[in-house]
């Protein structure tokens, strides 16, 4: 399918703000960091985690344990993602119990990765509580679920692909934009 640029809604520098306002949400919300994991969901969450522990460090000197979760097998849509998926490693900075675990995301639409990763986090063990990060919320929610932290609220049409590219992960230009299959603007 041909993607076709709408519109970019964050540059490097708005990224940047977002990520340093929702640090500073967390340790207010949490009052400080004692007992806070940062869990990415992998791919873009694995990154974005990674910045917001940077950031939490700079701020409060404390440095916050990041994990990496994979929700592959906990998809469920997985048969019709690939007949043989990929499955990557889950790599936790400890155990979860008792714990207060933030999963961090690019981008909340329907709530279904948001789902998988908390049914695969479980599997781990039991967290105090599960608080959900992200940096884009584009609305369309299918599932009763809602982000703890925000970086900007999106509002798009179904049709249309919010795709956050980030320099861990993809080439260019580090940046959100709004795509739409051509044809279709």
């Amino acid at each position: 399918m041909q993607l076709v640029e709408k519109a970019q809604i964050m540059d490097e520098a708005g990224i940047g703000r977002a990520l340093t306002r929702i640090a500073h949400e967390i340790l207010e919300r949490n009052k400080g960091v004692p007992d806070v994991m940062l869990v990415g969901i992998r791919t873009r969450g694995v990154p974005l985690s990674q910045r917001l522990a940077e950031r939490i460090a700079e701020i409060e000197g404390v440095k916050v344990p990041v994990g990496i979760l994979d929700i592959t097998l906990y998809r469920d849509d997985l048969s019709t993602i690939a007949e043989h998926p990929i499955v990557h490693e889950t790599k936790l900075p400890g155990n979860v119990n008792g714990k207060i675990v933030i999963l961090v995301d690019d981008v909340l639409f329907t709530g279904r990765t948001t789902r998988a990763a908390m049914d695969a986090l479980v599997d781990y063990g039991r967290p105090r509580q599960i608080q959900l990060a992200v940096l884009i919320d584009r609305g369309h929610r299918e599932l009763p679920i809602r982000a703890d932290y925000v970086g900007k609220n999106v509002p798009t049409a179904r049709r249309e692909i919010v795709s956050v590219r980030l320099r861990e992960t993809d080439e260019g230009r580090e940046r959100v934009v709004i795509e739409e299959p051509a044809g279709e603007i």
